[in-house]
């Protein structure tokens, strides 16, 4: 496959997860939500965690945002689900290495989020990308207290 080719297909995924996210809505039943904002952008997301036995059994994700703050959002909930806190916890640090940036993080780890990769690239988009990461992280910590 040429480079143009995995680009244009990356590009479409995002697209994609963005236009039809998953896990969009809310949960009847959450023990966590938390209210995320990236000024800079605009994006205003809600998560909603339902976390049970040292695990996310469900959880979703509402509001406005950019096509790679939805998207992440959307690959975020897939990769995130059924995990325990500990596991999540160094997916997200994983992610925030990835797209930073920073060498040898997790690949493993991140399943389709892998995808965003290419925003170290761009970092006025870092920000969209992270947002519901740092939800998800905070909701994790505010579980364990």
């Amino acid at each position: 496959m040429a480079f143009d080719d995995l680009q244009n297909l990356y590009r479409q995924v995002i697209l994609e997860s963005a236009m039809h996210p998953h896990h969009y809505g809310h949960l009847e039943k959450f023990t966590h939500k938390i209210h995320l904002k990236n000024p800079t952008c605009g994006d205003s997301l809600d998560l909603e965690v339902l976390l049970k036995d040292g695990k996310v059994k469900n959880l979703a994700f509402s509001g406005q945002g950019c096509t790679i703050s939805k998207a992440s959002a959307s690959l975020m909930t897939d990769v995130v689900m059924n995990k325990s806190c500990e596991e999540i916890k160094r997916t997200v640090l994983a992610f925030s290495d990835m797209v930073t940036g920073k060498e040898g993080f997790d690949e493993e780890t991140l399943g389709d989020a892998l995808l965003l990769e290419g925003v170290k690239d761009f970092p006025a988009r870092i920000k969209c990308a992270t947002l519901a990461w740092k939800g998800i992280y905070q909701a994790i910590e505010e579980g364990e207290k």
